[in-house]
């Protein structure tokens, strides 16, 4: 869909100013006790292990922190107050989907939260599985366009296993299967070609484009309101947004 950008994209680049005050650290750090807690704290056997560690590079998150974290999550050292994950899927306005992930040591207060910040921005909480059914775990890998050429990277990505690769705001996508995940991205550390992230997320099936910036503003407004709150991991869309629209939004 060349000419559009996604909240992927406009995730990605609001994680490196997030980084930049140490917000993103910390969610980042309760994902990484979770996954070396659910899967051991070894990233050669550990598929989401090792995807976090290469998010937490790409952010510059401190190497102390992410040992902290996994030996946290492995139970070398007190981890504080048990995390639970909770799902929420959700209706934005124009039929846009909403997956809502949530580690937090208190559910009450999250759903509580949550609730409050969706009803300020006219999103609507669904069933479960109104959303997720249409969306697939995949490993997506962003590289920088001006780092390599296309031709090069295709050869390497689509020989180690890797699903798709495609041109999008001045980076290569490639997309995973999440078993393929962990080898695509060690060829291309064996070719020297730098990751801009790395990471085992959801994708939609479908991607659903809003053209009114009224509208467009609203649901950007709401997704980012939930993406700050400290409880909430990620939020995963199928929201496309025109860069015109975008421009326009400033």
């Amino acid at each position: 869909m060349s000419g559009h950008s996604k909240w992927a994209n406009i995730k990605h680049k609001k994680a490196a100013m997030d980084a930049k005050r140490g917000k993103i650290f910390s969610k980042l750090a309760r994902e990484i006790m979770i996954a070396a807690k659910q899967g051991g704290g070894d990233p050669e056997v550990n598929m989401v292990l090792r995807a976090l560690i290469q998010k937490a590079k790409s952010v510059n998150m401190p190497a102390e922190n992410v040992e902290r974290a996994i030996k946290k999550g492995t139970g070398e050292l007190d981890a504080g107050a048990a995390l639970e994950e909770v799902i929420y899927e959700a209706f934005a306005p124009g039929g846009v989907g909403l997956i809502i992930q949530v580690l937090t040591d208190n559910r009450n207060r999250s759903a509580a939260e949550v609730r409050h910040v969706c009803s300020r921005h006219n999103i609507n909480l669904g069933s479960q599985g109104s959303v997720s059914r249409n969306f697939r775990r995949k490993g997506v890998i962003r590289v920088d366009a001006s780092k390599v050429s296309e031709e090069q990277l295709m050869e390497v990505a689509l020989e180690a296993g890797a699903e798709d690769m495609s041109p999008e705001d001045g980076q290569f996508v490639i997309t995973t299967d999440p078993s393929d995940f962990g080898q695509v991205v060690q060829a291309l550390a064996g070719k020297g070609i730098p990751t801009e992230s790395a990471e085992i997320t959801l994708v939609p099936d479908l991607w659903v484009t809003v053209s009114d910036p009224a509208v467009a503003k609203e649901i950007l407004r709401g997704i980012e309101a939930l993406d700050d709150l400290d409880d909430v991991q990620n939020v995963y869309t199928n929201l496309d947004v025109d860069d015109a629209i975008l421009k326009e939004l400033g």
